[in-house]
């Protein structure tokens, strides 16, 4: 695997791309990127107006009021917003030739499909039950989160067809004991 320079490892929030992501990054050697982290330094550099989809859940507090497939709805708009900045720094990883593990909910599969020198994975995990317990053990304080968790499986049911369609590889999360060593062979 040494001689691909840049992993996307996308999935749905809750399904452990963060948990899987830094072991990963630990057992190739080489640093990570987190999406999330794209997310906050272009709506620092950015208006509402000038990114709408971006903004979105800052500037309308009714939002997460919204039903879950319109929340999905919203996320895929997130996702094909943030293409032109991952991919960005996807070429300047492919260009230097720095090795790197890029992991996100934004990470759209069609992306990693038309860019040569890239491995890309999804992390999916089916269960809604499965995914409100995730949230339970990452934030406690915040209870039963299940319409979060529907949100979650659907976009995560949305990927997980995006990506079968552009010949990524879906891996499931569980069982959990051994997610690393399969995506690992799904990356090769």
């Amino acid at each position: 695997m040494n001689d691909t320079p840049v992993i996307l490892l996308g999935g749905a929030s809750g399904t452990g791309k963060s948990q899987v992501s830094y072991p990963l990054a630990r057992r190739l050697g080489v640093p990570i990127v987190e999406i999330d982290d794209i997310v906050e330094a272009l709506q620092a550099m950015t208006t509402p107006e000038q990114l709408p989809a971006l903004h979105y859940w800052r500037a309308d507090p009714d939002a997460p009021a919204l039903p879950p497939e319109r929340i999905v709805e919203m996320q895929i708009s997130v996702a094909r917003s943030l293409v032109p900045a991952v991919r960005a720094v996807v070429a300047n990883h492919l260009e230097t030739r720095t090795p790197v593990v890029i992991e996100g909910d934004y990470l759209l599969p069609s992306l990693a499909a038309e860019l040569d020198g890239v491995r890309a994975a999804v992390l999916y995990e089916g269960d809604e039950e499965q995914i409100v317990e995730n949230y339970r053990l990452r934030e406690p304080a915040a209870g039963a989160q299940r319409e979060r968790a529907r949100v979650s499986r659907l976009f995560g049911d949305w990927l997980a067809g995006q990506a079968e369609r552009a010949g990524v590889a879906v891996v499931p999360a569980r069982p959990w004991d051994d997610v690393l060593d399969r995506l690992l062979r799904a990356l090769e």
